[in-house]
Parts: structure tokens; sequence; C-alpha cells
């Protein structure tokens, strides 16, 4: 679903935020996921065919979806949605009705800072989240080591709860060692965010 926004120069960009298509998207999916600061993903020594049938597994299913996040067409971030109970943080905290649990990672800077750029995605992906009225608490759990993740957290609103363990996962299509996180809640806005614009 694709919204407009314009950045502080009046220059009209858009952010789009399609489901991921594993096959096209495999060499950005691939350098994503193995970076040293996606360890926390569990692919840092997949190769890139494990990583688009990792993805192709994740397409499949109704309770995992992830999204390639766009900007003038540019990959500029890694979105998943999850429903918690599908997932291993539900061992960690008492899932609500409502609850949608959510993973992002942005691509490496580069080229000149864009103006006003994080507000614009961070609204984005805002109303991303809540566009389906029925979900009332996004919930992410990102690494507790990871300084940057968790200041990510902050500026999009999420408030830090307490410090769990996610257990370990080991299936054929990827393992997960134990690892300590941060379990993050931001409440549905009463209002969402509206579209950045300029005139």
């Amino acid at each position: 679903m694709p919204w407009s926004a314009s950045w502080p120069e009046r220059r009209p960009v858009r952010v789009r935020t399609p489901r991921s298509t594993p096959a096209a998207d495999s060499a950005v999916l691939h350098s994503r996921v193995v970076e040293e600061r996606a360890q926390f993903w569990g692919m840092n020594g997949a190769g890139r065919e494990l990583v688009q049938e990792i993805y192709e597994d994740v397409d499949r299913r109704d309770t995992h979806h992830a999204y390639m996040v766009r900007l003038d067409g540019e990959p500029v971030a890694l979105f998943q949605r999850y429903e918690p109970t599908e997932d291993r943080v539900s061992y960690c905290y008492e899932v609500r009705e409502g609850d949608i649990g959510v993973h992002l990672m942005l691509a490496p800077a580069a080229g000149r800072p864009r103006p006003g750029f994080s507000r614009t995605l961070i609204g984005s992906l805002t109303r991303f989240a809540f566009r389906d009225p029925a979900v009332l608490r996004a919930v992410a759990e990102p690494d507790a080591s990871n300084a940057k993740a968790l200041a990510l957290l902050n500026r999009l609103g999420f408030v830090r709860h307490i410090e769990i363990t996610l257990p370990e996962i080991d299936l054929p299509e990827v393992y997960l060692p134990e690892e300590r996180a941060v379990l993050a809640f931001l409440d549905r806005p009463a209002a969402l965010p509206p579209a950045v614009s300029h005139a």
C-alpha cells in the first residue's frame, strides 16, 4: 500500500510498502540479513539461496509477512509483521487480543542525509502497522545489546517493558539461538500520523 509524502525541499516522493517477493528481492534480502548488525535475525552465515528459501517460507504463511519498504523505488527498510501467538515471543509474555508483532531493519545510510526522512518513514510505518482496526498494540523484541535498534524503537514511540530471554528455535528453515531481548509495546494511537506534506 503506497503513501504519498514530500520532503521539506518540496520534492514529492512516495513511500511504498509492498509484500516482499523473495525471488525478486533475494539479493537485497540477503545483503541485509547477513550484516553483522543483523546477527539477531539468525541468518548471518546463510547464502543467498537459503535466505530466499526462508523468505519463501515466510511468504507462504498466513501468520508472518515481510515487506520491502521503498522510497522513490529504492529499498530503505525491511519490515515484518507476525502473529505473536505463532512466534517464540509468546513464551515470554501473555499475548493480548489485538497484538501484532513487528520487526524492522533500516538499510545502511547512503549518500547525503535527506531532511525529514525519519519522520516520513516512521509515520508511514506506524500507519501501516495499525491499518487494520483490529490491531490494538504493536509488539517488538529487539536485541537487548543493540543500542541503535532500541533508540529507533524509542523514536517510533515504543515503551520499553522488560528484558526477556527468547527460547532457542531449531527448525529446518532457520536456527535461532536463545537470545536476550527487550520487550517493548506501542499502543494504537488515538489518531494515526498523517502523511507528511508541505505546501
